[in-house]
């Protein structure tokens, strides 16, 4: 994928989550309809947390030579940070707004930036490129799981758009 259409899928995903989570009321987005697994909401602001530490690591990539950076604890993070306590609707704009200055960032970066790497954890090193298509697969694999939350409730698919590529 060309660097204009991975930025446009990256962009896209703020789009897809929001489809994702139309027409769910407060009840809905934090009951467990999947017994073992998050809430609407606890998926909503694991995504939109990830995302501002996705950002964080991008703009250090595009600014240092090759910063390291621990993985990210999704369990911890649940456990600490209030995810039934906040409001998804806020948590979405967060979102948004993240992927949107980066967008812009990136944008502006010439294309020999987005081979810029850092040291990812146990993953080794990761360039801008391959970070972009780890925020895409991650929304999109969280999607999956939205979706059957949704289906576990009786809702069916939100009435957004159905891609989530």
């Amino acid at each position: 994928m060309d660097q204009a259409a991975l930025l446009d899928a990256y962009l896209g995903g703020s789009d897809r989550l929001r489809s994702a989570v139309a027409g769910l009321g407060r009840k809905q987005l934090v009951s467990r309809p999947v017994p073992g697994k998050w809430s609407v909401l606890e998926v909503v602001c694991h995504l939109a947390d990830t995302e501002a530490n996705i950002a964080h690591r991008l703009k250090r990539v595009l600014s240092e030579e090759r910063p390291q950076f621990e993985r990210v604890q999704p369990d911890l993070m649940l456990a600490a940070l209030a995810y039934h306590r906040r409001d998804v609707e806020e948590e979405l704009r967060i979102f948004d707004l993240t992927r949107r200055q980066m967008g812009r960032i990136l944008g502006a970066s010439p294309a020999e930036a987005w081979e810029r790497t850092g040291i990812v954890g146990d993953r080794g090193y990761r360039s801008v490129t391959q970070m972009l298509n780890g925020a895409i697969a991650h929304v999109r694999h969280h999607l999956g799981f939205i979706v059957a939350k949704r289906q576990a409730m009786g809702l069916g698919e939100s009435k957004g758009p159905k891609s989530v590529t």
